[in-house]
Formats: structure tokens, sequence, C-alpha cells
């Protein structure tokens, strides 16, 4: 785990329960994912380590580049992160945010990664086999491996089924050399 997830773990935290006690989950979810697009965006690192401006001018310029998204709450956050310079911390504080946020609305994401292409009744039976062995919502992001020759391998969370002909063959490939 990087020093940078294991410092943005509590502001997530803090941020996800006022979020989820104030019922605004999607509205902050929009707003991080804004204020990360803008930290890691090209050029953010001059701004940001600029030491010729405040903190205050920094959360100005990414509270006019972000404009409507933000909210006072938002501004007060990017408020917090700059005066102890921790904007660097948005993207992981973002994404811990959307797993926490997922977890609470029961839905897990699953990464599929194939050989090619898979038809929407493929990944409709796929979804609904995870959906009935985890007992969450399954919200399911497809990518093409041709280097799997073949089949799939899911990752959901923790849990990582490989059921390509490339992880077959080198099964193979040891136990013959046994």
């Amino acid at each position: 785990m990087s020093e940078l997830t294991t410092a943005a773990r509590p502001y997530a935290k803090a941020v996800f329960e006022l979020a989820r006690d104030s019922g605004t989950l999607p509205a902050w979810s929009e707003q991080l994912a804004a204020m990360s697009a803008v930290v890691a965006s090209e050029g953010s690192s001059a701004l940001l380590s600029n030491p010729k401006l405040s903190s205050a001018q920094k959360v100005e310029v990414i509270g006019e580049i972000i404009g409507d998204k933000l909210t006072g709450d938002g501004r007060n956050l990017l408020a917090a992160l700059g005066e102890n310079d921790r904007f660097s911390l948005l993207p992981d504080m973002t994404t811990i945010f959307e797993q926490l946020r997922a977890a609470q609305e029961g839905v897990m994401e699953v990464e599929v990664i194939s050989a090619m292409d898979m038809s929407d009744q493929q990944q409709n039976t796929i979804a609904a086999a995870l959906q009935k062995r985890l007992g969450r919502e399954i919200k399911m992001v497809t990518r093409i491996d041709p280097s799997l020759l073949g089949g799939a391998i899911i990752r959901a969370g923790d849990l990582v089924i490989d059921g390509s002909i490339q992880s077959r063959l080198n099964s193979m490939k040891a136990a013959l050399g046994r």
C-alpha cells in the first residue's frame, strides 16, 4: 500500500461519512472526480508546487477550474488539503471514496479481461453468476487482451478467477516440466 493511500484514507472516510449522512454521495463523487482530474492534469504540479502562491490562491485556482460542481464543503476540503500541502492525495481519496460508496450501495466493480469481445448475453451471464456468488450488484468493466488466446480473467476485489487458455497452457507446461 502506498504512503499516499495511507494518508488519503482518513480524509476519504471523513468525506464519505459527511456525504452519506447528508445524502450527497453522487454530488461528492462528482466533486472528487473533478478535483482529482485537476490535480492529476498536466501542468498542475507546477501550479501546486509554486512557492509564490499561497494555499488559498491554489484553492481559488482549483475552484475556478472546477466551477459549479464545487460546493462550500468541497471548497472547505480543498482549503484543508491546501493548508497541509496534501493536494496530491486527491486521486487516492477519490478511489477510496468510490470503494466506500460502492460498498454502502451494495455494488461491486468487477473487471473482466477477455481474449475477444464478449456478447451482451455473455456479459449478463457472468454478471448474474458473480451477483449470485458475491451477493452484490455487479458493475462490470471489460477489457480485451488478445494474449490470453481465449477465455477470460475476472477480478472482483480480492477474488481472481483465471479461466484463460494462456493460464491453462502455462499450467500444462509446468506439469510437463516436472
